[in-house]
């Protein structure tokens, strides 16, 4: 099959926060229904270091997707896998040049759609959500990992059942602090658009979020059926 996405929306905000500790991809404001690959990357430590952490790690998935993506006949989870290989390399090699930043690391969500189904990884208290008519139909767990070493605990899921006008949410604790599950079902229940829910988010966590917050919103628009031949030619993002 082939998946096709409507325009995604984020946000990214400092909330209470001096400085922002988080790094989206793409650019905020800047994705289009092009585009085939989200990160969110949420520092850990001390707020420089912290920065660091979420740039290096998004900016060398991205590196990592773009330069190998191409050459791969199959998507699935092992490229992510070495995606991340590749990331803990960069995070290895920076702390060997600059001694004082070990330890840093950084909360992930991923969200990579592929021809044949929508992949994503999370590492940490960041979460992905998929809504399908105000109802959460996936959600992902919290849990201790942190990309830094490749922690055992990064999750890589294939979510095949994806429908037109189903909604994925990804976000940090900073949104979750201020929404509740129960929250977010009433507000993806309503019959407004994917920019106005991204919008009533953000409204409601300049008031109430503490931490940093970045979310993705990216909603489905159709479903089609390709031939293997076609379907390898689809990878790009």
């Amino acid at each position: 099959m082939n998946i096709t996405i409507k325009k995604p929306f984020s946000v990214s905000e400092t909330g209470k926060r001096i400085k922002s500790e988080e790094s989206i991809y793409p650019d905020n404001g800047h994705a289009s229904a092009k585009d085939r690959l989200f990160l969110i990357c949420d520092g850990i430590g001390e707020s420089s270091k912290a920065k660091i952490a979420s740039s290096i790690a998004s900016d060398s998935i991205r590196t990592y997707f773009n330069t190998f993506l191409d050459t791969e006949k199959i998507f699935d989870s092992t490229f992510i896998e070495k995606a991340l290989q590749y990331t803990e390399l960069q995070f290895d090699e920076y702390i060997r040049k600059n001694p004082s930043a070990k330890g840093m690391a950084t909360m992930l969500c991923l969200l990579y759609f592929a021809p044949g189904g929508v992949f994503l990884t999370q590492a940490g208290d960041s979460r992905i959500y998929q809504f399908r008519d105000g109802k959460i139909i996936f959600k992902t767990k919290d849990n201790a990992s942190k990309v830094s070493h490749l922690p055992a605990e990064t999750y890589i899921f294939g979510i095949y059942d994806v429908q037109p006008n189903d909604e994925f949410f990804a976000c940090t604790n900073g949104i979750t602090e201020a929404w509740s599950d129960e929250d977010l079902c009433r507000l993806f229940s309503t019959n407004i658009s994917s920019e106005a829910k991204i919008n009533k988010i953000q409204e409601h966590c300049q008031n109430n979020a503490k931490d940093n917050y970045s979310a993705w919103l990216i909603p489905v628009h159709d479903i089609s059926k390709v031939n293997f031949l076609k379907q390898m030619l689809l990878y790009s993002i």
